[in-house]
């Protein structure tokens, strides 16, 4: 990005936004011209060059936020002996990276990359497993301070979401820049992990721009740079265009998306049907969707590879029950309920095997996630070794549809108030409080309780 804005705020367009009036400071959200010192601006009531400056600053209201490296952030958060060190949130040898620190990614690690590859390229690493139930907590802490900026938040995943805060202006007396600036201020204030964000006409537009200055970033992407900007870029850039798309335009000589802009959006369709438009539209930075506060998120699910393969049906079994509690809590958290439970099995030639079963009702039940996708186990099993495990939820609801009683089955009734009495403790006492053991039948028991 030539000519881009300096370190706490980058923009598309820099020699536009050196011609902007006034300045926003991140750091001590005042509004006046920034001083320039050499080559950057900075805020003339504090000096800081965390400074925002662009012509369409006060006129944009679609925002892209993401948490930085958020697992990572969360586990350093809650243990201040972590904060300089490398750490790596994932497992086991064969298991895959879900998240890293910024330290990790110097060295070359990246989320999905495999353990063992992570740890060759940082062996001083620190790593620790996911808790997801700890995560869902702040990512929903989080979700309810967007949704006091503003309705309409459409979330991405746990730690990302778009705003739109049109109109809010008279709400909050403030720009949607000013709101949004002063929103990543009290985050990492308050609930102790950072954010991007990135400021934009669209939401194409603004995911990109959140990617542009992180850690800890603020970038806007205006409309009339928007086409500029995007001609340097590479396709991949663009959503929807993976590895396997990517290594098809480059065979027909397409590798930046000014060579799109080029093209009339009839031969793009000629060639590539109806992605063919859609690559016409986002190479011209235009995008039409609005931001949806009721997004459906489609499924909710987890697995884990191990390091080595297993066939033992007891192993399968207790780490069945423990994904199905990861999975159980996010769709708590989420006040989501499913009614097809899914099982994923993984053979050690890469095979991949699914069951699934659709349920009476919907359920958020970890007992009862468990239990259908221990019958689908047994039907699966059949002496073989596995290399992964999963279990998913889709079709999903509202929560307050979820799990009424069972006239079938009486004692449904009690394992579901003792599994809710057990999220109580564990919500305030923490996730160790309560710890689930398995008999041979199958049934879950408390088996320790601290």
């Amino acid at each position: 990005m030539s000519g881009a804005a300096p370190v706490g705020g980058r923009t598309a367009g820099g020699t536009m936004a050196a011609r902007a009036g006034t300045a926003l400071c991140r750091d001590c959200l005042s509004r006046a011209p920034a001083a320039v010192r050499g080559t950057s601006l900075r805020c003339r009531a504090c000096g800081s060059p965390r400074v925002l400056s662009h012509p369409e600053l006060d006129n944009l209201s679609i925002a892209h936020i993401d948490c930085d490296a958020f697992y990572a952030s969360v586990e350093k958060r809650d243990n201040p002996e972590l904060v300089d060190r490398p750490l790596i949130v994932g497992g086991g040898t064969r298991g895959v990276v879900s998240t890293c620190c910024y330290i990790a990614r110097i060295k070359g690690v990246r989320s999905a990359m495999p353990m063992f590859k992570a740890r060759e390229l940082c062996p001083d690493a620190v790593v620790i497993k996911p808790d997801m139930a700890k995560y869902a907590r702040v990512g929903r802490d989080i979700r309810e301070r967007m949704r006091a900026l503003t309705p309409l938040v459409e979330p991405l995943s746990i730690d990302e979401a778009f705003l739109d805060l049109t109109g809010t202006e008279r709400l909050h007396h403030a720009s949607p820049a000013e709101s949004l600036a002063r929103f990543a201020r009290s985050i990492e204030e308050e609930v102790g992990v950072t954010v991007s964000v990135g400021l934009a006409p669209n939401k194409f537009l603004a995911k990109i721009a959140s990617d542009l200055d992180k850690p800890r970033g603020f970038s806007v992407i205006g409309a009339a740079e928007a086409v500029s900007f995007l001609a340097e870029q590479p396709i991949g850039l663009i959503w929807g265009v993976g590895k396997v798309f990517q290594q098809k335009l480059a065979a027909d000589g397409l590798t930046t998306i000014g060579q799109l802009q080029k093209m009339e959006a009839v031969d793009l369709a000629r060639r590539y049907g109806a992605m063919g438009l859609r690559l016409a539209s986002l190479a011209h930075g235009r995008d039409d969707r609005p931001v949806s506060a009721t997004r459906e998120t489609k499924s909710v699910s987890s697995e884990t590879t191990f390091d080595t393969d297993i066939s033992d049906v007891a192993r399968l079994r207790a780490i069945l029950r423990r994904l199905s509690e990861e999975v159980s809590t996010r769709l708590k958290a989420a006040d989501l309920a499913g009614r097809t439970v899914t099982l994923k099995l993984k053979t050690p030639d890469f095979r991949i095997i699914t069951r699934s079963r659709s349920l009476a009702d919907p359920t958020q039940l970890a007992d009862r996630i468990f239990r259908t996708g221990e019958d689908l186990l047994k039907a699966a099993v059949e002496g073989r070794r596995f290399r992964l495990i999963g279990i998913g939820v889709s079709e999903l609801t509202d929560g307050t549809r979820a799990d009424p009683e069972d006239l079938v089955d009486p004692a449904a009734g009690q394992r579901a108030r003792a599994e809710r009495a057990i999220d109580a403790l564990r919500s305030k006492f923490g996730k160790q409080a309560v710890e689930l053991g398995l008999t041979k039948a199958g049934d879950p028991r408390r088996q320790r309780d601290r």
